[in-house]
């Protein structure tokens, strides 16, 4: 974590009267490693390979226009309104028919709507860890996430994945390795599904397991899910909370498929830790928006919902096959990557004794090539002065045509 006295040195003498006040966590929250290179990828010339946005091009924007007028037209002052706290009931009665093509059956009374499944995140870290206390995580892992858990002053910890997800006995060894330390582990937070960065989905044969694992240690799970609608062979992989309905908290999105700029999610857990996390959630927003829950619920209820997800999950299968071919052809000898079969991403192992060891450093000449990307840098905690991600990249596929992503790719080898 980044102490005070390291940001105010960079401020200029305003700035750094009011940043001299800055609690402790301030120092904690780090900027997103995508939004850094934004700019970047707006310019013209420059293809992107580092945003993970859902193509919107799919969407039946005629019928959601019109659907969006009768919205307001006869609901207008309902949804333009404050609403509950837990969210919209209907909204969340399809929720609960939505999680049983993954295998769970959660409560009315457990579903929590929140503005996108980052703002679950954000109140499962609020509710549960204080200061200090231990997280484990994927490694790599979102970078949101980690973002998020060093706002909230967590000691994060990860354990490596391999080309079927997290290892549970590796878990295992993790956890005991930090309560022999005399820590707690809050919870293990995992993206089971096409994994942001790298692609990867933890094997049917782990699941089980690994909630067996962490019921026993007594280590929650919180299950991040917002890809697992977007699998290439049509297929919805079992939930973990399916396995632990007690110990698993589940978080949902409706970015990935339908809009992200609706800021539409879900949360479920125990009914009375639910209105725990509703409780924390009115502290911030008051109440989820009732325009953006009406507008999902209307595309789902609608019938639009299940036409769409096919329609983008099989464009998303030939862009991701594109990138692969791609790395086939261009990419230097001993390069490796991940072969995804669902969401947005594939992650690049560069070769030892190449040009660059770390690839943050392949990024300015990869831009000044016409190209760029996130480094794997981003989605690991530093160690001991040491990054495990150094000589690592993540390619996102999902929003870019299949010609222009051959060209991005072999923009990117061309540097490498």
């Amino acid at each position: 974590m980044v102490k005070i006295q390291e940001l105010l040195d960079d401020a200029n003498p305003a700035e750094a009267r009011i940043m001299k006040h800055f609690a402790n966590r301030a120092g904690g929250f780090r900027p997103s490693a995508v939004r850094d290179v934004f700019e970047v990828a707006m310019r013209p010339g420059i293809i992107s390979l580092a945003g993970g946005n859902p193509d919107l091009d799919l969407l039946p924007l005629d019928e959601l226009g019109a659907m969006s007028a009768r919205i307001i037209e006869k609901e207008g002052l309902e949804v333009l309104q404050y609403g509950s706290g837990a969210g919209l009931e209907e909204l969340a009665e399809l929720v609960c028919e939505f999680m049983k093509s993954e295998g769970s059956s959660p409560a009315l009374e457990e579903i929590q709507m929140t503005a996108g499944s980052q703002m679950g995140l954000d109140l499962a870290t609020k509710l549960f860890v204080n200061p200090g206390d231990v997280i484990l995580a994927e490694g790599p892992t979102y970078t949101g996430a980690l973002g998020t858990f060093e706002g909230y002053e967590a000691d994060v910890r990860q354990v490596a994945l391999d080309g079927d997800g997290l290892d549970p006995a590796a878990v295992r060894e993790a956890i005991k390795a930090i309560q022999s330390e005399g820590k707690e582990v809050k919870f293990l937070y995992t993206i089971p599904n096409f994994q942001n960065p790298t692609g990867v989905t933890l094997s049917d044969d782990r699941r089980e397991e690994l909630t067996r694992i962490c019921r026993e240690l007594d280590v929650l799970i919180v299950e991040d899910n917002p890809y697992g609608q977007l699998s290439f062979d049509g297929l919805r992989h079992r939930s973990l909370h399916s396995y632990d309905p007690e110990n698993v908290l589940y978080l949902g999105s409706f970015s990935k498929v339908f809009s992200p700029g609706v800021r539409v999610g879900w949360m479920v857990a125990p009914e009375r830790v639910r209105k725990f996390l509703q409780i924390a959630g009115e502290a911030v927003t008051i109440c989820p928006s009732v325009l953006s829950q009406r507008l999902v619920l209307g595309f789902m209820a609608e019938g639009m919902w299940e036409p769409h997800t096919r329609r983008t999950a099989a464009l998303y299968k030939e862009r991701c096959e594109a990138v692969l071919a791609a790395c086939e052809k261009y990419m230097p000898e001993g390069t490796t990557w991940t072969t995804p079969s669902g969401g947005f991403f594939t992650w690049l192992t560069l070769p030892e004794g190449g040009k660059y060891a770390d690839a943050a450093d392949a990024l300015a000449p990869a831009i000044e090539n016409g190209v760029v990307f996130v480094p794997g840098s981003a989605f690991f905690e530093t160690v001991d002065g040491k990054n495990p991600g150094a000589n690592q990249l993540r390619i996102a596929f999902s929003s870019v045509e299949p010609s222009v992503l051959e060209e991005g790719v072999r923009r990117l080898a061309e540097v490498l």
